[in-house]
C-alpha cells in the first residue's frame, strides 16, 4: 500500500524527534507512580513498554506526551521538555492516542479524522486538497473507508479504536505515542494495526512508542522493549535481551517457556517468543 509523504522527507525538514528522560519521576496526589526513569527512545525505531498492570506505563507515556507535569527530572523532546513545547507546534511533532480517548457527542468518523489536521491549519482557515487527501488515507489504511459518514456511537469498539488510529496518522506526526492501541480489537485487525505501524516505521521513519499487553506482538514488532515493574525500570534492550525467562518470573510472575527463533518483520535478528507455563502465585482453594 502506498503511504504518503511526511514533512520529515522535504528537503530543509526538522530531524527526526528525539525523545529521552532524565531522572524523571511522576504522581498523582501524595502517590509516586513512576520513580526516577531514565530513558532514550532512539528515533526511527518502534519501542514497545511492557509490564503488568498500575506498573506506570500509561502515566511514563502521558509524561512523554507532554500531559502532565514531572514531580521530578524531563521529559525532553529534542533537547526541550515537552511541556515548553507551544501545543501546535508539538503536535506537528508527536501524536498520542490514550487509552481511553473521548469525542463529543455526534461525531462522525470523517469528523474525528479531521481533527487530526488542525495543527497544519492557518487559524480558520479550512481544509485543503492535501488535508483531505491525508484524512482519507488514513481513513483508507485503518479499514474504515466506507464509514465516513457514521457516528462514533454506532460503531463496535474495535471500530472506534481504529477511526482513533487513524486521526492520529491524519496528524502526521514524526512520531508517535500509543497507549494500548489494539484494546478492544480483534486478532485480524490487532494484527493490521500492527503491521500498519511497521510500514510507516519502514517507510517513513516513523517512531512509535506504545505500550502492549501482549509480549509475543511486542517481541515480534519492537525493536526495542522496556519493561517496567512498580513504577520502576527493570531492563530495556532488545526483545532477546529483555524478554527472558527470568524477567517473566521477576516482573510477571509466571513460569515460562523462551523460544528464540521466531522470524521478525523488520528484519532484525530472530525474536524471542514464550509459551506460558504456570503461574507463580496459583490460587489457594
Amino acid at each position: 500500500m502506498p503511504l504518503p509523504s511526511t514533512p520529515g522527507e522535504a528537503p530543509g525538514a526538522p530531524a527526526a524527534p528525539r525523545l529521552a528522560t532524565r531522572d524523571l519521576r511522576l504522581g498523582y496526589a501524595d502517590k509516586v507512580i513512576v520513580s526516577d526513569m531514565t530513558l532514550d527512545f532512539e528515533p526511527a525505531r518502534i519501542h514497545c513498554l511492557i509490564g503488568p498492570n498500575g506498573c506506570g506505563k500509561s502515566t511514563l507515556l502521558r509524561a512523554l506526551s507532554g500531559l502532565m507535569t514531572p514531580w521530578r527530572g524531563e521529559a525532553l523532546l529534542d533537547g526541550r521538555p515537552v511541556t515548553s513545547w507551544p501545543r501546535r507546534q508539538l503536535a506537528r511533532r508527536l501524536a498520542m492516542l490514550p487509552q481511553h480517548p473521548q469525542a463529543p457527542e455526534g461525531l462522525s468518523v470523517e469528523q474525528l479524522v479531521r481533527y487530526g489536521r488542525f495543527p497544519h491549519q492557518r487559524l480558520f482557515a479550512s481544509l485543503g486538497e492535501q488535508d483531505h487527501a491525508r484524512v482519507r488515507w488514513a481513513i483508507r489504511v485503518t479499514g474504515l473507508a466506507g464509514y465516513e459518514g457514521r457516528p462514533l456511537s454506532a460503531l463496535s469498539g474495535g471500530e472506534r479504536q481504529r477511526a482513533w488510529v487513524a486521526l492520529c496518522l491524519a496528524q502526521q506526526a514524526d512520531l508517535l505515542i500509543l497507549d494500548e492501541p489494539t484494546t478492544y480489537l480483534d486478532l485480524g485487525h490487532q494484527l493490521e494495526i500492527l503491521e500498519l505501524l511497521q510500514a510507516l516505521n519502514r517507510e517513513q521513519g516513523l517512531t512509535v512508542i506504545m505500550s502492549l499487553h501482549d509480549l509475543n506482538q511486542a517481541a515480534q514488532v519492537g525493536h526495542r522493549l522496556v519493561a517496567m515493574r512498580a513504577g520502576q525500570l527493570v531492563q530495556a534492550g532488545s526483545p532477546t535481551e529483555v524478554l527472558t525467562e527470568r524477567l517473566l518470573m521477576d516482573v510477571f510472575r509466571i513460569r515460562a517457556r523462551i523460544i528464540d527463533d521466531a522470524p521478525v518483520p523488520h528484519g532484525d535478528a530472530a525474536a524471542p517468543y514464550f509459551v506460558p507455563m504456570s503461574s507463580l502465585n496459583p490460587p489457594a482453594l
